[in-house]
């Protein structure tokens, strides 16, 4: 089953009606949708990202009928996101709206390539029957390390944790806990299994990964990762893609991500607790 999966996975994104377009054209569109996430994440500016998100629609419907497709479930994802604020704020208000925002950029995606289209290129694997070999093994407490050595230096001397709220009762820190983690699953199921899946489609792989990392990054700049972020959450963005590409697996991605925001959630409760958990370099 799991070979058949992986057969049906390649021939979808590799094979079988590629879009009439030639890739370098295919690229233009794709290109300016990515750049329209940046607009709207990073500089905040609705009317000049909607108007480069709609010229890239515009001119990936002269291209192909697919890349039309594929770019506008993308499209559904940002403009929910957009939509709503999107902060930091762990409100029961707040956490509801954009859940909301974030199952609806997932969700309308999913459901229009399995339902409508029918072509079901977007899917969320779980078991795939594929062992994880002993580098994937090894790479899982590398993580662990990796954040602990760049996360507290970052959050702490940047002082950019102060864009998280400050939680030091049980009800505080159990939300701020959901809160970071359910966001780390988001990050996976609509960058890698449904942006970088459907850019795929149309492109090499490596440019793919690189307009989704540019995606990734925005959105995580708009919810506070700010001042030397990037440095490290693109390489992040891209390696999670290769990951997704190499071991087909979903849990696998979101077991790395998750180790990371594990650390996150840990560094956050100590930097506004710095009695708490008194176990960091900085």
């Amino acid at each position: 089953m799991s070979q058949q999966f992986k057969a049906e996975s390649v021939a979808r994104a590799r094979g079988t009606g590629k879009p009439s377009g030639s890739t370098s054209l295919c690229l233009i569109p794709a290109a300016l949708l990515s750049a329209s996430g940046f607009i709207l994440f990073v500089l905040e500016d609705r009317l000049s990202g909607f108007i480069l998100l709609g010229a890239a629609l515009a001119l990936a419907g002269t291209i192909s009928r697919r890349l039309f497709t594929d770019l506008a479930l993308i499209a559904v994802g940002l403009t929910a996101m957009s939509a709503v604020p999107i902060t930091t704020d762990i409100s029961t208000e707040h956490m509801l709206v954009m859940g909301t925002a974030m199952i609806v950029a997932v969700g309308v995606p999913y459901g229009v390539s399995r339902f409508i289209t029918k072509e079901h290129a977007i899917r969320y694997p779980i078991r795939t029957g594929q062992r994880w070999t002993l580098g994937e093994k090894w790479y899982l407490p590398a993580v662990l390390v990796l954040g602990y050595a760049v996360l507290p230096v970052y959050m702490i001397r940047t002082g950019v944790y102060a864009n998280w709220p400050a939680v030091s009762h049980p009800d505080g820190i159990g939300r701020l806990f959901l809160g970071t983690n359910a966001l780390g699953i988001w990050d996976e199921l609509f960058f890698i299994c449904t942006a970088f899946t459907l850019l795929r489609r149309h492109l090499p792989d490596w440019q793919a990964n690189v307009l989704q990392a540019v995606l990734f990054t925005s959105f995580l700049w708009e919810l506070g990762f700010h001042a030397w972020a990037p440095f490290f959450i693109f390489p992040f963005a891209l390696l999670q893609a290769r990951l997704f590409t190499v071991t087909k697996s979903l849990a696998y991605i979101v077991c790395v991500h998750l180790l990371f925001d594990l650390v996150l959630f840990l560094v956050l409760v100590h930097a506004h607790n710095r009695e708490w958990i008194d176990i960091f370099l900085y």
